[in-house]
C-alpha cells in the first residue's frame, strides 16, 4: 500500500477538530499527524513534524489568525500544501486566504466525500476548488489587469498634462468646483469648462468626476 497521506488540522474548535479527525484517520490512506487550536500552535508544529497536507481554520485566536499562519509556514517551507476549511465563503476572505499561497478552500458544511476529495486532489498536485471559489478568483484577477491597464494609461496620459492641467486635476481631487477653480486661477469660469473638455478627452471620460475618481481608486493622488 502507498504511503498514507500525513495530515495535519488547525481548529480553535475541539469538536470540529475531533470529527475532522474520525473521519481522517477511518480512511485507509489518511492519518492525522497533528492538532492545533491556534495560528500560533500550527505553525510550531509545522516546525517540529513531517506532513503533507494542512486544514487550515482562518478565524482562531484572531478573524485571520490561519492567513497569517499559512504565511509564515510558507516562508520556510514553500512546498507547504494548505487547505483552508472555514466557515466564511466572502469575497474579500476567498481573496485574502487564496494570496496567502493556499492550495484549496472549503466551507465547514461541505459534504464529507467532498472534503476528502479535495484532500486528495490538493496531495496529487491536481487540486480542485469549487466553482465558486474559481469565479471569485478569476473576477479578481480580471479586476486587477484591468487596473494594471488603467495605471498604465492613466501614468502615460498624466506625462503628457501640461501645469495647467496638473493644477486643474489638484483642485477637482480637492474637491473645488468650477467658480472656486476660477476664482483660484484667476479665470473664467468658461475657460476652466473648456479646460475640463480637453482633460475628459485626454484621459478618455466624458466627466471631470470619472478622472478624480479612477485616480483615487489607482491611489495616485501623490502624484499631483
Amino acid at each position: 500500500m502507498e504511503n498514507k497521506i500525513r495530515i495535519m488540522i488547525a481548529d480553535d474548535f475541539p469538536l470540529i477538530r475531533e470529527n475532522m479527525c474520525e473521519m481522517i484517520n477511518a480512511q485507509p490512506d489518511m492519518e492525522i499527524v497533528g492538532e492545533a487550536e491556534s495560528g500560533r500552535e500550527i505553525i510550531g508544529l509545522a516546525k517540529e513534524k513531517e506532513f503533507d497536507l494542512i486544514l487550515m481554520d482562518i478565524e482562531m485566536e484572531q478573524t485571520n489568525a490561519g492567513i497569517l499562519a499559512t504565511e509564515k509556514i510558507r516562508e520556510e517551507k514553500p512546498e507547504a500544501g494548505i487547505i483552508f476549511l472555514t466557515c466564511h465563503e466572502t469575497k474579500e476572505m476567498i481573496v485574502m486566504a487564496m494570496g496567502a499561497g493556499a492550495l484549496d478552500y472549503l466551507v465547514k458544511d461541505s459534504k464529507e466525500e467532498e472534503i476528502l476529495y479535495h484532500i486528495r486532489c490538493a496531495y496529487r498536485g491536481n487540486p480542485v476548488m469549487t466553482t465558486r471559489i474559481h469565479e471569485t478568483i478569476m473576477a479578481e484577477y480580471q479586476r486587477l489587469q484591468k487596473s494594471e491597464r488603467s495605471l498604465l494609461f492613466f501614468i502615460n496620459s498624466i506625462s503628457k498634462l501640461t501645469s495647467t492641467e496638473r493644477h486643474l486635476i489638484k483642485l477637482l481631487l480637492d474637491g473645488c468646483k468650477v467658480n472656486e477653480i476660477a476664482e483660484i486661477r484667476c479665470v473664467e469660469p468658461s475657460t476652466v469648462k473648456t479646460q475640463m473638455k480637453g482633460l475628459n478627452r485626454k484621459f478618455g471620460c466624458s466627466r471631470s468626476k470619472e478622472i478624480v475618481q479612477i485616480i483615487r481608486d489607482l491611489g495616485i493622488e501623490h502624484l499631483f
